[in-house]
Order: structure tokens, then C-alpha cells, then sequence
């Protein structure tokens, strides 16, 4: 049985180094700590060190208490346009899901067709599956689909419930596949610099998750 617990990591489970040194790993941890504690951070661009832990598609997620979600929006107006970036959340008051639709889609041209992908580090909570069941209903124009590393909750009657609503108000979700991970490792996770773009090295059981995962996905809906 897998389960998704909500123990609180220390610094380096977060990919941050629990003894930041000088430099860069210093002035972006004692920028973390002055944030207020539900902050949304925003980017083109996440650690690699955060996607090797948040993304990773294991059973247990413990420590896993964050939402990373890199977003696609293709705008299909007069001037097609592509944008894409990264949300994180502190996964306790205004998740990444609902930042979304609160901070970047209403910078998409208004009244346009558009397309967006979510790759989620584990699938949204009851009330952002309502947020989400609410805005496909709202615009019409906008479609959806979410590929997830994991399932969050997923045991729960009530996440079930809500998964299958979400199919039902039009969105589509898949799990992540070994090369959905490699995607997001090279279109939105930051190379060090002066470095050659390191190649994505799957972790051990990527494949045997996946499978799990879809069809834990497949009885649910």
C-alpha cells in the first residue's frame, strides 16, 4: 500500500543543503527564510537538486510536502504564443494549482483558445481539482491536461471522487513517463552554468512507478 505522508523534510530533502555554504546557496537560503511561509515562487527554470527529489515518482513520498508545476500555455489567438515556467508552493495555503489560474492565466490573452500542459510533481488535492473542475466549466477556450509523478491521496475515497470529476469536466490526466520526466528536465530545469546540458539519468524503479501508477489512475477513473 502506498501512502502519502506529509513528514517535514529537512533542507537537503528539499534540495536545499541543509549547511548552505557562501555564495549563491547562502543568499537563496536566507531569501527562502524571509519569504512569508506560504509563498508562491515563480521561474522559468527549478534546481535540479528540487526536481531529483519533488519529482521523483515513489511510492512513499515522505518529505515530498511541496507542489512543482511546470505549465505550457499555448495561445492559439491572432499571434499564436508558447509560454512556460515554473510554480512551487509551500503545500499548505495557496497551492501552486490555484496560482495558476490566480497569477498566470489571466496574463494569457483574454478570450483566446489555449492549451495548456501541466507536468505536477503529484496530482492536485480535493480543492484544487475543484478549482480546476470550475475553470474548465467557466471558459471554454481553455484545455487542460495534467501529467503527474505521483498519485497524492489516492487511497481516499474523496481524492477518487475528485479525480474523476476532473476527467468529467474535461480535463485530462495522465501519469509521467520516464521521457515525460526527461522533458521537464531539459526544457525547465536549470543546467549549472558554464556546464554542457547534462543528460537526464532515470533513477532506478522510473518504469516499475510508472506502471503503478497508471493503473492505480485507470481503476480510479
Amino acid at each position: 500500500k502506498m501512502a502519502e505522508k506529509q513528514e517535514e523534510p529537512s533542507n537537503a530533502q528539499n534540495g536545499e543543503p541543509d549547511n548552505a555554504e557562501e555564495g549563491e546557496g547562502k543568499k537563496k537560503k536566507v531569501k527562502r527564510e524571509d519569504l512569508p511561509p506560504f509563498e508562491i515562487v515563480t521561474g522559468e527554470r527549478l534546481p535540479a537538486i528540487f526536481f531529483k527529489f519533488q519529482f521523483r515518482n515513489v511510492e512513499y513520498s515522505s518529505g515530498r510536502n511541496k507542489t512543482f508545476l511546470c505549465y505550457v500555455v499555448e495561445t492559439q489567438g491572432k499571434e499564436p504564443v508558447t509560454s512556460r515556467g515554473y510554480l512551487e508552493d509551500e503545500h499548505a495555503a495557496a497551492h501552486a494549482e490555484m496560482a495558476f489560474f490566480n497569477n498566470i492565466l489571466p496574463t494569457c490573452q483574454p478570450g483566446a483558445r489555449h492549451d495548456v500542459t501541466w507536468y505536477v510533481s503529484s496530482s492536485p488535492c480535493v480543492t484544487c481539482a475543484q478549482r480546476i473542475c470550475e475553470a474548465l466549466r467557466k471558459d471554454k477556450g481553455l484545455r487542460l491536461t495534467i501529467m503527474v509523478g505521483r498519485l497524492f491521496m489516492w487511497e481516499e475515497p474523496e481524492m477518487q471522487a475528485a479525480l474523476r470529476s476532473m476527467k468529467e469536466a474535461g480535463c485530462k490526466l495522465r501519469i509521467m513517463k520516464p521521457q515525460d520526466f526527461e522533458y521537464v528536465w531539459k526544457n525547465f530545469v536549470e543546467q549549472e552554468e558554464g556546464e554542457e546540458a547534462t543528460s537526464f539519468v532515470p533513477w532506478e524503479d522510473i518504469q516499475e512507478n510508472f506502471q503503478y501508477y497508471e493503473e492505480k489512475l485507470a481503476e480510479i477513473l
